[in-house]
């Protein structure tokens, strides 16, 4: 009888132990899994969504240079026919993991202190459209497409990404700049829209105003008053080099202190400019408007 009770308490023995060492087993697997998942997390999600946010941008860039071609030439042929083109707000998030999502808004922005000023006429508009994102993990960036450029704002600055629709020609005696500037008109309710779906933005030509003439005219100067003066500034500095180079004429930002617009002015040459202003009316969103 002793013995049968002995074998029983060494079976008990064995079988607890057995017990004991699966569930430390199944804790050990849980804990990998913990880590495993942890690490993917911290370390890999964020940079597989940074470089996703980055190809947004991307996109958003390509998306901008398809919109001012169509508006471009819209302008061209001055004939109404709307055109709706596609922007893609934001990105969203990987699924079953921790992330978030990127925003983004569209607006078209009638803003009166973004204009240009000549000798011979004041308050040409610049009326624009801003791209504002909201990232999550990559820098948050702008894009803004004003007179005719597309430009990208971020921290650090603002640079030209598209040049705007210039002809330029060093005359014998003067510089001669013909410019195709698209100024924007849209509706409230109609002009603004955020999240993280695709939208369209629909445009068409309006109207047409020319300043200079069909030769141009002679101005002593030519100011240009807008948010972005940076990339004003870079955009002529940089088509217009050999002509600064040479003397001919002076770009600069002005005043020297709290600069408010840029300022390119005769040199050896004087300035001759013609300004066709393309009024292109412009909805964001489903619909039509009626005015």
């Amino acid at each position: 009888m002793e013995n049968n009770m002995n074998v029983k308490v060494k079976d008990n023995l064995r079988f607890n132990q057995t017990a004991v060492a699966g569930v430390i087993e199944a804790l050990l697997l849980v804990a990998l899994v913990a880590v495993i998942i942890s690490t993917v997390q911290l370390v890999y999600v964020p940079d597989i969504m940074e470089q996703r946010e980055a190809e947004h941008m991307d996109e958003v860039e390509n998306q901008f240079s398809y919109i001012k071609s169509v508006v471009d030439l819209q302008a061209m042929l001055e004939e109404d026919v709307p055109i709706s083109s596609p922007l893609t707000l934001g990105s969203r998030e990987l699924p079953y993991l921790v992330t978030a999502r990127a925003f983004g808004q569209i607006s078209i922005v009638d803003n009166t202190e973004n204009h240009i000023d000549l000798s011979f006429a004041s308050d040409i508009p610049l009326n624009h459209v801003l791209y504002q994102a909201q990232n999550s993990y990559y820098l948050d960036q702008d894009f803004i497409l004003e007179g005719g450029a597309i430009f990208l704002k971020q921290y650090d600055g603002e640079s030209i990404k598209v040049e705007p629709s210039l002809t330029i020609e060093n005359r014998s005696s003067t510089i001669y700049v013909e410019w195709i500037i698209p100024s924007f008109n849209s509706v409230a309710g109609k002009n603004m829209t955020a999240g993280y779906k695709n939208c369209f933005i629909r445009t068409n030509y309006s109207s047409s105003s020319n300043y200079g003439g069909a030769s141009g005219a002679t101005t002593d100067y030519i100011k240009i008053y807008s948010t972005y003066l940076d990339g004003w500034n870079q955009t002529f500095g940089k088509l217009l080099k050999e002509e600064i180079d040479q003397g001919y004429i002076t770009i600069k930002k002005h005043p020297d202190e709290s600069p408010t617009h840029v300022l390119i002015e005769p040199g050896t040459k004087s300035i001759t400019i013609k300004i066709n202003l393309v009024t292109i009316g412009a909805q964001i969103g489903p619909g039509i408007v009626v005015q």
